[in-house]
């Protein structure tokens, strides 16, 4: 996040001796992006966090591809992914590029067992159903539906989960994530124009320092591949930390809308933003108000992007028989628009109580095998009257 934060103990100055109660020293990590020059945060952990006991199973999870290459307008039904117990089993990519992947998840259990690191990429997690809590290095988020949680990579998590009904919608991004630039001034505070403000952030509120010795496994995940370490120490072993490399939440509802006389393009309704795709939060708002307005999207190319749209809930205007959890893929090449009917049936409504996430990506998205069973078929054909 482009502003800082700290939580728990630390020493006046950097990279200086920290005394611990028992006289030890701190040991201290930067855990920092882009080389030297990203976001970064420094922790103070009570015993080194690099003492490794153990290295074991590996597993592929890279997801095989349904198509090298496709041009067909597509829609799963994302409800259908099937329940599990684990939560990286739980977990189900369906569109994937070099830049990012989509999955899907419906984890039952909480992630207790073990802790997980995602190495190769920052992860947004929108959670659709469920609460619970996100636990890290650099303390806890509370978490509800329409929360989405942005993991940095790297970072150590588990997640509590107060029920087995759970629905995720999950971005992993091998770019970091930004909030949009646009709304930003040159020194990272977000301006008055922007549909959110620094106060809708939540960051990490309760620091869990641990002080175990013993056999922690932590599940990383690095190059698709996924590998077992055995750490000697607790990994929630940080006693204090600062900086602006830390995970945070930020609730869908809080996203302000942007509106206008006549209909406004889609980037008024983007979130967040890397180099290589954006995401954008489709809420409740009043709709367009010139006296003569089409609030309904007009017809468009995506000639430079692929666009995904995952229906959250609410009755999306411009298409027709959604259900909740359905996703769309319009892939770059063709236009796309409005279902029949939806274009005339906008005229003279005056709000939308639409609720969904978009991901426009500038690279062609593949459809993955595991997305194959989930497929609406011959969607591409429901634009016919």
């Amino acid at each position: 996040m482009p502003f800082y934060h700290k939580l728990g103990k630390i020493p006046h100055k950097r990279h200086t001796v920290f005394l611990q109660e028992n006289g030890k020293i701190h040991h201290e990590q930067l855990f920092g992006t882009i080389g030297f020059d990203g976001m970064s945060s420094l922790l103070y952990h009570l015993q080194p966090p690099t003492i490794v006991k153990e290295i074991g199973n590996r597993i592929d999870l890279n997801p095989e591809i349904a198509f090298e290459k496709d041009m067909q307008m597509r829609s799963l039904k994302g409800f259908d992914v099937p329940p599990k117990d684990d939560f990286i089993e739980s977990r189900v990519p369906v569109l994937i590029n070099s830049d990012c992947h989509i999955v899907l998840a419906s984890p039952k259990k909480s992630l207790r067992d073990y802790f997980y690191k995602n190495a190769d990429a920052d992860e947004v997690i929108f959670i659709h159903e469920g609460t619970g809590t996100l636990r890290t290095q650099l303390g806890n988020i509370p978490f509800s539906y329409g929360d989405y949680l942005v993991v940095p990579r790297g970072m150590i998590y588990q997640i509590d989960f107060d029920s087995e009904a759970n629905r995720l919608l999950i971005i992993e991004s091998f770019h970091p994530i930004y909030t949009p630039k646009r709304y930003r001034n040159h020194f990272g505070q977000l301006l008055e124009h922007s549909p959110f403000c620094e106060r809708d952030f939540r960051g990490p509120e309760v620091l869990e320092t641990f002080d175990e010795e013993g056999e922690f496994l932590v599940k990383i995940k690095k190059e698709g591949i996924l590998y077992d370490y055995t750490y000697q120490h607790h990994p929630f072993n940080v006693a204090g930390w600062d900086g602006y490399n830390f995970p945070y939440a930020f609730s869908i509802h809080d996203f302000e809308p942007i509106t206008g006389r006549v209909h406004l393009p889609p980037p008024i309704h983007q979130t967040f933003e890397t180099s290589a795709f954006v995401i954008c939060s489709f809420v409740p708002r009043l709709y367009d108000y010139h006296p003569e307005a089409i609030p309904s999207p007009y017809n468009h190319s995506n000639i430079d992007s692929d666009e995904v749209l995952y229906y959250v809930d609410g009755d999306f205007m411009s298409r027709n028989n959604i259900e909740r959890g359905q996703i769309t893929l319009h892939p770059g090449g063709i236009p796309h628009g409005p279902h029949p009917g939806a274009y005339e049936r906008s005229i003279g409504k005056k709000e939308t109580l639409e609720l969904a996430v978009m991901i426009d990506t500038f690279k062609p998205l593949k459809l993955t095998k595991q997305a194959l069973g989930l497929e609406f078929k011959d969607y591409y054909k429901s634009w016919l009257h």
